[in-house]
């Protein structure tokens, strides 16, 4: 049995639920700002309800200031807001410009495009140098992003990740939004002889190549093609550009799907039907790429609904090596608490706002039906994540949602004594999340304009 869909539920029934989950928040955020030390790195996830660090890459700083960001606009406490600018203003400058990671959407459209998007909603006052600054952060953003570019065999190409320019990773579905931002306010990267790259077609670009090597359509690539599938990673010959086999880095192997991968494709592809469907940008071959991404956020959406428990959450990979142990699991809402593998909320709280977003992009465009479907489907993950055992309510856990999962094929998630299976503890991007599907629930519930990361022109 797949998710259980529970048709009846609106987001103005969960405002309740909405409302004490900011009202928790709050304190998380503060404690956190009032004890982290700075010198110890950016906060990454929770060890025995403290957040702690872990190097890796920087790509979660982004998260903790957009974090308060977030709890002002579902507030307007403006102790949050001075909070998100003041840390913006003086830490965020190195992540604008770092050419070593594929993250600049996480980190820079969560602490600048929030304010940005804040400024031109109203919800802060106007300010042209301000709003300039922002938007030249995004600009710079986007183009270091892109400039990541690896060519394949066809002569088009993809934003290599932090492994190396064979890497394709399909977390940067999601990052891939500083290009759109960039592209929107009117910037190109400019390369060797001064050549002008585009990043609209850089965006359209990538977005094709995870499509097409990153997501199984039940077309017999292999014999574990099933629809929706995701690969965390695809790996090119750089001497060709030839495509060569699918990879892991955080799942259990390349031939099982790693949820939280899967649902940075379900929010990704959502997201950037709502941008080339409401920007106002143009570009040859456009209805194409519309109807690839389509394709690429209903099947990926469709194999999260098959393969999560009936409440919605996932475990952290459909291809877990214990998952046998756990009998029909997926006949059951999810047990945290089990002996044998991990749920990952975070997969969860991120596929939630996918699910929805994209089921009300299908009904704006005439879906209805399957529109109402997907929609339903993230109201009913949304349902658990804002109530026990995922909302942290304990005061002295700075972490806002439960059960998330970092890394377990490198063990670098927290165990209590006496138990083989990570719970209990919380991420950076899991908070962050979770707030961010909040507020659009709220926003809605609310009859207040819709966020988005791009400036909407519908």
């Amino acid at each position: 049995m797949p998710l259980k869909i529970q048709s009846q539920l609106t987001a103005l029934k969960l405002v309740p639920r909405i409302n004490r989950l900011f009202e928790v928040s709050a304190a998380k955020i503060l404690s956190l700002e009032r004890t982290w030390n700075s010198s110890a790195g950016t906060p990454v996830f929770t060890v025995k309800g403290k957040y702690t660090s872990r190097g890796w890459t920087e790509w979660t700083q982004g998260f903790q200031f957009g974090s308060a960001l977030l709890q002002y606009d579902a507030t307007g406490d403006r102790r949050f807001l001075e909070l998100g600018r003041k840390e913006t203003v003086a830490v965020m400058a190195s992540h604008v410009s770092h050419i070593g990671v594929h993250d600049h959407g996480f980190n820079n459209v969560s602490t600048y495009g929030n304010l940005w998007r804040l400024m031109r909603e109203g919800k802060i006052p106007f300010n042209e140098p301000e709003k300039n600054f922002y938007e030249l952060a995004l600009k710079v953003s986007g183009a270091v992003q892109a400039a990541r570019w690896s060519t394949i065999a066809d002569g088009t190409g993809y934003i290599h990740s932090f492994n190396g320019p064979h890497s394709l990773f399909v977390d940067t579905m999601r990052s891939l939004r500083v290009l759109a931002v960039a592209h929107q306010l009117g910037h190109v990267l400019m390369g060797e002889r001064d050549q002008k790259i585009s990043l609209l077609d850089r965006l359209l670009q990538h977005g094709a190549n995870t499509a097409r090597y990153n997501v199984y359509y039940a077309e017999g690539r292999d014999i574990y093609d099933e629809s929706g599938r995701t690969a965390h990673e695809s790996i090119f010959n750089l001497k060709d550009g030839s495509y060569r086999c699918p990879s892991s880095q955080q799942g259990f192997s390349p031939f099982s799907t790693w949820t939280r991968g899967l649902a940075w494709a379900i929010l990704g592809y959502a997201e950037q039907l709502e941008f080339l469907n409401h920007s106002g940008v143009k570009a040859r071959g456009l209805d194409e790429f519309r109807a690839l991404f389509a394709r690429a956020a209903t099947v990926t959406a469709d194999f999260y609904i098959r393969h999560s428990c009936t409440d919605g959450i996932p475990v952290w990979d459909t291809g877990a090596p214990n998952l046998h142990k756990l009998g029909a699991y997926g006949e059951r809402r999810s047990d945290p608490f089990n002996k044998h593998e991990p749920v990952d909320s975070s997969a969860a709280a991120i596929a939630a706002q996918g699910l929805i977003r994209l089921g009300n992009e299908l009904s704006r465009r005439g879906a209805k039906r399957l529109g109402n479907r997907y929609r339903h489907a993230g109201l009913t993950v949304a349902n658990t994540l804002m109530q026990a055992p995922y909302l942290s309510e304990d005061t002295g856990h700075q972490g806002l949602l439960l059960h998330s999962i970092y890394h377990r094929p490198n063990g670098w998630d927290s165990k209590a004594e006496r138990q083989k299976v990570p719970n209990g503890e919380s991420s950076m991007w899991g908070d962050y999340h979770l707030r961010e599907l909040a507020l659009l629930l709220l926003r809605e519930a609310k009859m207040e304009r819709y966020p988005v990361f791009f400036a909407s022109q519908s």
